[in-house]
């Protein structure tokens, strides 16, 4: 953990056990709905400043052109949510989403799209059902395609000076799907969060 940590020991250990269990429960519901079973990595949980944000990300997705989904999400949790996909990008999944034929440049920027619709509501209601909360998100939009990772979340564009980074990865069992899950969320925005932690450590 950072020296400039904005959580303190103790919540970041509670927001990581929540994290861990609404991965858990995440990875099962997606496995249902596409009969697949579904690897989640560990969460990792880190603070992050606007200039590492692009080293993090490269050490996590790897070199290369990614496509990625931008959603935000409102409630004892704010912040934005962004899939990041390699430049196999989901054609593998096209299948098991319903789609019949190959897929035009269109149908893989939705299937992108609902892809990350799913990966995200699955993922942040699995933790916010831990902190029995309720959660809201704006639609999804698509904020890279086919670019070097590096350009995605360049530190000029944010107005921020520490944010709790929360990272997944996230793969399909005999499928070369794989995709990448940023949960982003800023200093500014973390009171509820934090007192929401206290009242789950008060609790145990």
């Amino acid at each position: 953990m950072s020296s400039n940590s904005i959580l303190t020991q103790e919540q970041q250990e509670a927001l990581q056990e929540i994290a861990n269990i609404g991965m858990g429960q995440a990875g099962a519901s997606i496995a249902q709905l596409l009969d697949h079973f579904v690897i989640l990595s560990i969460p990792k949980i880190v603070t992050m400043q606007p200039d590492n944000v692009a080293a993090a990300l490269l050490r996590t997705v790897g070199p290369g052109n990614i496509s990625a989904v931008r959603q935000a999400f409102h409630s004892i949790l704010r912040g934005e949510a962004v899939v990041i996909f390699g430049e196999q990008r989901c054609s593998d999944l096209a299948d098991l989403m319903g789609y019949e034929h190959d897929i035009d440049h269109t149908s893989e920027q939705e299937l992108l799209l609902d892809v990350s619709n799913i990966i995200i509501g699955a993922c942040l209601r699995g933790i916010a059902e831990q902190m029995k909360a309720e959660i809201g998100f704006s639609a999804p939009s698509l904020i890279a395609d086919q670019v070097p990772i590096e350009k995605l979340l360049p530190a000029d564009s944010m107005d921020w000076k520490n944010a709790l980074l929360v990272e997944v990865n996230f793969s399909l069992e005999q499928r070369s799907f794989a995709c990448h899950l940023v949960i982003l969320m800023i200093e500014g925005d973390l009171k509820t969060l934090t007192d929401s932690l206290d009242r789950f450590l008060a609790a145990y």
